[in-house]
């Protein structure tokens, strides 16, 4: 896979997972920053473009999900996800923070949580096709975890192009790593590679949506929203940044 549109080189070692993300879409609101400052750990800087802070849900379903060397497990490696995320940066790495992922598969969040640090839950889920445009559904069940709703359909209204470096829309999207913190505050990155995303404009109605509200975060107005048919993606294990 071609890496030289990264920001940077990807690890030298070996990638372990492979994926692919179909029908997604970023729906990312502007927020304030001191209410997203007090919803990450304290070690990550949080990220922002010219001053503002915003956050992002981004429903999606993946497909192919597999471990290097091995084919992709009958029933395990296609399933909805959803996540609620903002921005922070390392060293001069800009990646995603992740403050709930919401899948359809349990033993994807039992395998997340464990070995990736991430806020994994369980949900019920639904992601369908209506033409060129996508329904999509999630509840979620996951025991202990503050209940979050998403319910409605989007679909693209134009043509795909890659986003201009500096621009607003590059800022949101072309992210080559997340961070997360494991149970004793340490943080860790883990690096991705994909294509630059092939964004869409998109239109949404959003008919229920309460996924930022376990934050007391208030997503007013209207979303800026972007669309991705299909995107590959290799992983890498991550490596813990701090103590």
């Amino acid at each position: 896979m071609e890496a030289a549109h990264r920001p940077w080189p990807p690890p030298s070692g070996p990638w372990v997972m492979a994926q692919s993300w179909h029908d997604l879409l970023f729906a990312h609101w502007p927020v304030d920053a001191g209410a997203l400052r007090a919803q990450i750990p304290p070690a990550l800087p949080l990220d922002t473009f010219e001053g503002q802070a915003w956050l992002g849900v981004v429903p999606f379903r993946m497909s192919g999900v597999r471990l290097r060397a091995t084919p992709p497990p009958p029933g395990l490696s296609a399933f909805p996800e959803l996540n609620v995320r903002t921005y922070v940066t390392i060293e001069g790495k800009p990646g995603v923070f992740f403050f709930s992922l919401d899948a359809a598969n349990a033993v994807a969040v039992a395998v997340a949580r464990r070995w990736f640090h991430l806020p994994y839950v369980r949900a019920r889920m639904a992601c369908r096709a209506e033409g060129d445009a996508i329904r999509y559904e999630s509840r979620r069940t996951h025991r202990g975890a503050p209940p979050a709703e998403l319910r409605g359909g989007y679909r693209p209204t134009g043509p795909a192009a890659a986003a201009s470096r500096g621009s607003l829309a590059y800022w949101l999207t072309e992210r080559y790593c997340l961070y997360a913190a494991d149970q004793r505050g340490g943080i860790h990155r883990g690096e991705i590679l994909h294509a630059p995303w092939p964004l869409q404009p998109a239109e949404a109605a959003l008919e229920t949506n309460t996924m930022a509200a376990p934050l007391g975060v208030l997503l007013a107005g209207q979303p800026l929203l972007h669309f991705a048919r299909r995107l590959d993606v290799r992983v890498w294990p991550l490596q813990r940044v701090m103590s």
